[in-house]
């Protein structure tokens, strides 16, 4: 379908106003203001959150359907969404035939289901293979929906462009260099106001748009309940409708849903995604009115009954319910042959049963599974374990210059403490700060002459001439088309002589630094959490994770999920300052953990891309240690080079004496927007001692919690992992799944 203007003028039609206002509702309604803003909540809470560009964490699609069955979510999200949550039947056929799926699966599967321990497996299958594989559509219809297929223009499409297009200016956080929607007003209001002057959607056809939004009460909530009571919208299926049309605009509506996450857990109650709601209500009541004349009044009538016919419970879709039990034997498979893998597998020699030179700390990440197996292959003596990549230092990390920072933690929490990146020499520091504001100031005046109106006219012709060496040098890998983000603007000599001050700075929001007895707490909570208390190995390296990429929009989402969809370097490097703390070393064993004087921790970071690892700080670390660590740079190296070669099979990339370059090529190549494959494959969280799966290939897609019970008294470290880091895998898992 098309969009047509149907007989519209750039003026208010007298006639239009009349006729909308008199309009025929789909049939009345008993619902009162409190019933419709309780459905109004309770849709809002089907959205999971979506974070920015800046900061984008895996988060579960499925976030505000716990409370349902995974059938029953899958049944509701078809109804609403037309969307998919499995693959489709044959794909399951085609696991059976391949043995990816065995008979013990099926019949397993199938005892817990409504068909009963004593179905027959091959009649059962026989029935799917004759069965017809439904296409899911959605079958709950909006007056959009109706509309469009009453006048045969695409007032979807329309709609949606519009409602994306001022929520994209209104949630701007200064990208746009010509600013629009007004965000200093409530969401709602800047709407009204914008959408009461707005002739597009009458250019488009829409007659006397403006005139309904005009009629609109300017408290959100009033304006839902006239919408709601117009449309004659059914009690039974108003919250289910109203989901329907959030997930019209499914990522916006998961913006605003970000918008109040954050509000509430400082503790504040924000209500941005109600006000959504009430725009895509103004939306509907307005393309009811405008089609007065052509009979969509009528038609969204009838359809208003079928959708009160739905209730709240979606009708069951057979075909559904056969997939749905097939993904089931899916899970079952991968389960028992994770078992079985794990139970046939030698358990290693424990920590305190050999000598232990080196114990690397590495984010629970499926990529560090990779690096893991192939650095305890490539080194005798080093002992790996994994924790969560934000070491359990819940920071707010300001990079200098910056007037605000980041918080490097997981979504779940709020950061406790505020730490600020400070130079190396400390004379210097004002300096650096002038020079890294000034060249930004800098390059945004230059950014604005080029996307200018006018200016980027002269821009292409004389001065993009310019640029032709370095699009030669960026195109071949020589350089990079972006710079890094951790140094934009920084000048070259205070490039990679930045770090954490854990003492008092003063910035323009806070004070940063913790307190000698805060950091005594975390450093005693972080090796608890990862089951390190004793046996201490002369060297400890912390290694947090990030990504490099050039042309990934979703870059932060390679980064570490733990640090809010930033790189681990900051945590890695607070841990390490913190426990190399006398003071908070005497502290600790006055709390039952003695770490050895002869023990050092040292910083890292693992490119997730390339497979490098990099350590920080070394000119801190003492003489006693400068040839152990000297020895693991080769150890590293190595694994690295095994771990580019296994990963290079998942890019089809044959030619072994090219690998290591094609690998590394990728991190700085515009064409490649998906460098790596993230977290792409999960499947297990095993939280365990890592002698239980020391040597064992894992392929990449576990999640790996070194924890030992013995040494948890209370078990209260393993309540904490599978309210915590457990929950943060499932979230990447559904991510991923949802995605397929």
């Amino acid at each position: 379908m098309t969009t047509t203007p149907i007989n519209s003028t750039l003026e208010d039609e007298p006639g239009d106003e009349t006729v909308a206002l008199t309009s025929t509702p789909a049939g009345p309604t008993p619902l009162g203001g409190a019933d419709i803003e309780q459905a109004l909540r309770a849709a809002c809470a089907r959205i999971a959150p979506l974070w920015p560009l800046e900061s984008f964490v895996a988060v579960n699609p499925y976030l505000g359907l716990a409370d349902l069955r995974f059938d029953e979510a899958a049944r509701l999200l078809a109804s609403t969404a037309g969307a998919r949550s499995t693959m489709p039947t044959t794909f399951y056929l085609d696991a059976i035939e391949q043995g990816r799926i065995g008979e013990v699966d099926l019949a397993a599967a199938l005892d817990a289901s409504e068909e009963g321990p004593n179905a027959d497996i091959a009649v059962w299958l026989q029935t799917i293979r004759d069965a017809t594989d439904e296409t899911t559509t959605a079958l709950v219809p909006t007056v959009v929906d109706v509309a469009a297929a009453v006048t045969g223009n695409d007032w979807v499409r329309l709609s949606t462009d519009r409602v994306s297009g001022w929520a994209a200016a209104y949630f701007d956080a200064g990208q746009a260099l010509w600013k629009s929607a007004d965000p200093n007003r409530p969401l709602f209001a800047a709407w009204k106001e914008e959408a009461s002057i707005d002739r597009t959607p009458e250019v488009m056809g829409l007659r006397g748009f403006r005139s309904t939004v005009r009629s609109l009460p300017d408290d959100p909530l009033a304006a839902a309940e006239q919408a709601v009571h117009e449309l004659g919208i059914p009690a039974d299926a108003l919250e289910l409708y109203l989901h329907a049309l959030l997930l019209r605009v499914g990522g916006w509506a998961a913006h605003a849903a970000r918008v109040v996450w954050d509000h509430r857990l400082l503790g504040d109650d924000d209500d941005t995604l109600v006000q959504f709601v009430a725009v895509l209500l103004g939306w509907e009541l307005g393309v009811l009115r405008a089609g007065s004349r052509d009979g969509v009044p009528a038609a969204w009538a009838e359809a208003a009954t079928q959708l009160g016919s739905l209730g709240n419970r979606p009708p069951v879709l057979a075909a559904l319910g056969h997939r749905l039990l097939l993904q089931d034997a899916f899970d079952r498979s991968a389960q028992r042959q994770l078992a079985e893998q794990l139970a046939s597998h030698p358990i290693a020699q424990s920590a305190s049963d050999r000598p232990i030179r080196v114990q690397a700390v590495f984010c629970i990440d499926v990529r560090s599974e990779v690096i893991r197996r192939h650095l305890e292959a490539a080194a005798d003596g080093v002992d790996t374990i994994g924790f969560a990549g934000f070491f359990g230092f819940p920071i707010e990390y300001v990079p200098l210059a910056h007037d605000r920072g980041e918080a490097q933690c997981p979504v779940l929490l709020t950061p406790r403490y505020t730490v600020a990146e400070t130079v190396a020499d400390p004379a210097r520091q004002g300096e650096a700060i002038a020079a890294r504001r000034l060249t930004h100031h800098v390059r945004r005046a230059w950014k604005s002459f080029k996307m200018g109106a006018i200016s980027c006219f002269s821009f292409v012709g004389p001065v993009g001439l310019i640029y032709l060496p370095k699009l030669f040098t960026d195109g071949h890998g020589v350089t990079r088309p972006v710079t890094r983000p951790e140094d934009e603007a920084l000048p070259a000599w205070v490039v990679g002589q930045t770090g954490p001050s854990l003492g008092s700075t003063e910035s323009m929001t806070a004070t940063s630094g913790i307190a000698l007895a805060n950091r005594v707490d975390l450093a005693e909570g972080a090796l608890r959490g990862m089951s390190l208390t004793d046996n201490f190995a002369p060297l400890v390296m912390i290694v947090g994770h990030g990504a490099a990429t050039v042309n990934n929009p979703y870059a932060t989402g390679l980064d570490c999920g733990a640090c809010g969809g930033h790189t681990g370097e900051a945590n890695a490097r607070v841990a390490a300052t913190i426990l190399n703390d006398s003071e908070v070393r005497q502290a600790l064993a006055a709390r039952g953990i003695c770490v050895p004087d002869d023990t050092w921790f040292v910083a890292g970071l693992h490119n997730t891309t390339t497979d490098e690892i990099t350590m920080f700080d070394r000119n801190v670390v003492p003489t006693r240690h400068t040839h152990l660590l000297t020895e693991m740079d080769e150890h590293l190296a190595e694994a690295g080079r095994h771990a580019r070669a296994e990963r290079a099979q998942r890019f089809a990339i044959a030619d072994t004496e090219l690998m290591d370059a094609a690998i590394i090529g990728r991190s700085k190549d515009w064409a490649q927007v998906r460098p790596e494959w993230g977290l792409a494959g999960c499947q297990a969280f095993i939280a365990a001692p890592r002698s239980r799966t020391r040597g064992l290939d894992l392929g990449g897609r576990s999640f790996l919690h070194s924890y030992d019970w013995r040494q948890d008294d209370g078990f209260g470290v393993l309540e904490l992992i599978m309210t915590a880091p457990m929950v943060v895998a499932s979230w990447i898992s559904l991510q991923y799944y949802a995605s397929t």
